[in-house]
């Protein structure tokens, strides 16, 4: 028997798309000489040498190009072009409602680094700020450091950095919950992909403490032959004692932290046992979580944290990108340093005056997140 749409599919289709454009002006009999022909040809010199003189005379002062190739849309995993531009119009959505910042939504039928750096050049002109979105590692990786090394307006792969900052945000809290510093602890993360890399690279950066990655195959150490250039420069942060082992192993040697970044199911209540004592568990894998919140706290679990709305402290990557690019376009900023994202961290962990197990971090929908985070990206 055919299924019925989903609520979601029947309100997709119902509006056709997420979002629309709309006018800075009032189009008259007036305006029509002067914003188009005409006059338009005074804007157009004015603006033919200088991109700084664009920003005056263009929407390039508030617009973000959502750029994908849909070959790791969250949850759905390579789903192509057609398939990721829904997602990237949610995207569009979240920036204009959160930061009211102009976002176009991408889609590239090219996948390889060098077709996608090409075209995203291609276009750059046309936009004040380039968000990266659900492409696959390790490509992801060299086309973002390309394109900051290539383009003069800021570029930002959310997958990494917006995910890397709001666990940093969540980690503060979590550590004064539990009576610990970031830099004492021994954490352990599962998934060596896009954000778990970026996750470790802001740890490392803020408080450098002991770490250690887990993929499918066990340990990341240097006794592995079978890793990849991005997995061994992972090496760079993690597994100082250069131990091997599964995560299960590893959780018992003494882990004070998980983090998650990979798939259903992977953390059981008996692994979040032989952890030290109030471990900290941040569960990020969607739709379903490595563990589910209650059976982690039932564990011994202190703070658990998912990607999930329907749990409390979502690790949610609109706390970030929103305000991150609203700072950046309205202070000329050419570039997202590790400065700004763990200033934009900090900014999103003081938003919670007193956390509590249940409250890390804030909720997109709290007062003051785009605005804490916009105004340390200077």
């Amino acid at each position: 028997m055919k299924q019925p749409p989903s609520p979601a599919l029947k309100l997709h289709k119902k509006l056709r798309g997420k979002i629309t454009t709309s006018l800075r002006g009032e189009v008259t009999d007036d305006t029509l000489k002067l914003f188009y022909s005409p006059g338009v040809a005074d804007a157009s010199m004015y603006a033919q040498s200088n991109a700084e003189k664009l920003r005056e005379v263009s929407w390039t002062n508030n617009l973000v190009a959502v750029v994908s190739d849909g070959s790791a849309v969250l949850g759905l995993g390579d789903i192509g072009p057609e398939g990721a531009l829904p997602v990237m119009e949610g995207k569009a959505m979240l920036f204009k409602h959160f930061a009211d910042v102009d976002a176009v939504p991408i889609v590239l039928d090219v996948h390889t680094e060098d077709d996608i750096v090409a075209a995203v050049k291609a276009i750059a002109p046309s936009f004040g700020g380039i968000n990266l979105e659900d492409i696959a590692a390790p490509k992801c990786f060299a086309i973002e450091d390309r394109l900051k090394a290539e383009l003069d307006i800021p570029v930002m792969h959310d997958d990494q950095h917006g995910t890397a900052i709001v666990v940093l945000a969540a980690l503060i809290n979590a550590a004064k919950i539990t009576n610990r510093t970031i830099g004492d602890m021994n954490i352990v993360l599962a998934g060596a992909g896009a954000a778990g890399t970026a996750i470790i690279k802001l740890l490392h950066t803020y408080a450098g403490p002991q770490m250690f990655v887990v993929d499918s195959k066990g340990v990341i150490s240097t006794n592995r032959t079978d890793l990849n250039k991005e997995k061994q420069q992972l090496l760079d942060y993690t597994n100082k004692p250069g131990i091997d082992g599964s995560l299960e192993s590893v959780l018992a040697e003494g882990a004070d932290v998980f983090i998650g970044v990979s798939q259903a199911g992977l953390l059981s209540a008996d692994m979040v046992r032989t952890m030290n004592d109030d471990p900290i568990i941040f569960a990020l894998a969607n739709p379903t979580p490595e563990i589910m919140p209650e059976e982690a706290k039932k564990a011994g679990a202190a703070v658990v944290a998912t990607g999930r709305s329907d749990f409390p402290n979502q690790v949610n990557n609109s706390l970030g990108f929103p305000g991150i690019f609203r700072g950046a376009l309205d202070n000329g900023v050419t570039a997202i340093t590790d400065e700004h994202k763990i200033a934009a961290a900090e900014a999103l962990a003081k938003l919670v005056e007193n956390p509590t197990a249940d409250k890390i971090i804030p909720g997109p929908f709290d007062s003051g997140v785009v605005e804490a985070v916009s105004s340390v990206i200077v």
